[in-house]
């Protein structure tokens, strides 16, 4: 049974690596902050996933204790960095950070004239 879980946390372990690689990459590669936040978020993300989850499960087996700070971590980088990550591109988009070329999409663009307009007819409608 050791046997086993060792395969699993040694396959989880290689999968963290290979997520946070695939993340180094994406913030060397990808063209601007949008995509290098995704890129950063989601895959380091999962990459930190694994590689605790593999050491939540080594020193549950071979020391049989139940860590409760493997888990908090977990909890924790999964809520906060997906939502930093989402905070940081919304900052650069409100501080007007360009799209990089070759973006064919601006979906907060139109939701913003919208609102702008919307907000418009509001101030005109209260003078």
């Amino acid at each position: 049974m050791t046997e086993i879980v060792d395969w699993i946390v040694a396959l989880l372990a290689l999968f963290g690596a290979a997520f946070s690689i695939i993340s180094a990459v994406g913030l060397l590669r990808l063209p601007d902050i949008f995509t290098r936040s995704h890129a950063a978020t989601k895959a380091a993300t999962l990459g930190v996933l694994c590689v605790v989850l593999a050491a939540f499960l080594f020193f549950m087996v071979h020391t049989q204790t139940f860590s409760l700070r493997f888990v908090l971590t977990l909890v924790f980088v999964f809520v906060t960095a997906p939502v930093g990550g989402h905070l940081i591109a919304r900052a650069a988009y409100n501080a007007g950070v360009p799209l990089a070329e070759g973006s064919s999409q601006d979906a907060l663009s139109r939701s913003r004239k919208e609102n702008r307009s919307f907000n418009e007819e509001e101030t005109d409608n209260h003078h």
